[in-house]
């Protein structure tokens, strides 16, 4: 299956997401986009607890708030705490992770970012990594309200995520069937489908290991590491499992 990216993924890639999921040139100045079209640059300071979205405009040192229902795209360089957070998820340190995330997706809450919205669900991950699945669920069903289009699709995953940590298999069955359908039926990709995809297809396989379809849940943890490789803590967490299968059942190949 050949995959093809719409311009709109590479704009994604230069800018902020760049340098959350995969690495890239920071951006000058925030950008913020209105639903109308018009745009406003400066400096994005957060979210109040009323949902305005505050910022500096630039060249003074005026503040001004914005309704985030009227705010389409912001487009800015995620949080140094953000890449701290990351880097401490991928080592395992997950005490030193859940604060730095947290403290990021409370102050951005809900901006349309493709990185705030990345932040947001790997916090759900975190809870589910430290055993906290009531506080997973509620992050996850959070997501969805927050990013009502956009989210809908990675907050699935994430329940199917929590199912899985909850032994629940074939409730993390039917949350996937129809999104690895999808994805492998895609022709062209948004980024934020393609991240959904990478995390779905790792947890898929997480649900076919604990099956015993070993086979199937190798192709399905290699699907993210070659495939939909594009949210890096997943394909670091499928290239992880499928090594340990392959240690543990050597006679295994993927179909």
């Amino acid at each position: 299956m050949k995959l093809r990216f719409p311009f709109r993924l590479q704009q994604l890639l230069s800018a902020a997401v760049g340098a959350f999921l995969l690495g890239s040139a920071a951006i000058a100045q925030d950008t913020i986009t209105l639903t109308t079209g018009a745009t406003q640059q400066g400096k994005v300071l957060g979210v109040t607890p009323s949902g305005q979205l505050e910022f500096q405009v630039a060249g003074t040192t005026n503040k001004l708030g914005l309704s985030l229902a009227s705010v389409r795209e912001v487009r800015m360089n995620p949080p140094a705490e953000l890449g701290a957070a990351v880097t401490a998820y991928q080592a395992k340190d997950y005490a030193k992770a859940l604060p730095a995330l947290k403290s990021v997706v409370d102050k951005f809450k809900g901006i349309p970012a493709a990185w705030a919205q990345q932040a947001t669900a790997l916090l759900g991950e975190l809870y589910i990594q430290t055993g906290d699945l009531a506080k997973a669920e509620a992050t996850y069903n959070d997501f969805k309200k927050l990013y009502p289009t956009g989210g809908s699709l990675q907050s699935e995953v994430g329940l199917a995520r929590l199912a899985v940590a909850k032994k629940d298999f074939e409730t993390a069955k039917q949350k996937l069937a129809p999104i690895t359908e999808a994805a492998l039926q895609e022709k062209t990709l948004t980024l934020i489908n393609a991240i959904a995809y990478s995390q779905a297809f790792l947890v898929s396989g997480q649900v076919k290991e604990a099956d015993g379809k070993f086979a199937e849940a190798l192709e399905d943890y290699l699907r993210t590491v070659t495939l939909f490789y594009h949210d890096r803590t997943a394909v670091a967490s499928a290239q992880e499992r499928a090594d340990a299968l392959r240690k543990a059942h050597p006679d295994v190949t993927a179909p």
